[in-house]
């Protein structure tokens, strides 16, 4: 960890899945951080959200409706699989349900139509906002460090491309 950089440890942390400020220690691997049970709570209630409101979608028909509920569908699973390149990326799947979740409510505000189950679904879709943002704040100090995560993942990728088109 770099000691010059507080968020290093932070970023650290939240890529084995737990808080900084609520992770303990697992006595057989003392250097790997558990998740406390507030975490895992979060973690469970944002998965659970994600697919009560993909099942909403999904039990309204139409092309839209079943996108919508193949992209909640596919983040939600996305935000458990067990695979180290999810684990590593997490914080982007975060930012990515965050996005659409946030964009499908601002699509509905718009567009939608006003019915009781729309309601409830909305009802859905801002406790699962608000539940990222929170699981962002404790994993990671705030929702805008996965923003600048991502562009300095941005940036190294141009980086890369730009030094293989010049060496070629």
């Amino acid at each position: 960890m770099d000691a010059r950089h507080p968020m290093s440890s932070r970023v650290a942390t939240a890529a084995l899945g737990a808080s900084p400020r609520a992770a303990t220690r697992d006595p057989r691997h003392p250097t790997i951080a558990r998740p406390s049970a507030v975490d895992v709570g979060l973690h469970l209630a944002i998965v659970a959200l994600t697919l009560a409101t993909a099942a909403i979608h999904a039990s309204l028909g139409g092309v839209l409706f079943l996108a919508n509920a193949a992209g909640y569908s596919t983040l939600a699973i996305a935000m458990i699989v067990p695979l180290p390149i999810a684990r590593r990326y997490r914080w982007l799947i975060r930012l990515a349900l965050l996005g659409f979740t946030s964009a499908t409510i601002a699509g509905w505000l718009v567009l939608g139509a006003r019915f009781p189950l729309a309601y409830l679904d909305k009802g859905i879709e801002a406790l699962l906002v608000g539940c990222l943002v929170t699981e962002a704040y404790r994993l990671e100090g705030s929702p805008l460090e996965g923003v600048r995560r991502l562009a300095r993942l941005a940036r190294s990728a141009t980086d890369r491309a730009t030094d293989r088109l010049t060496a070629a």
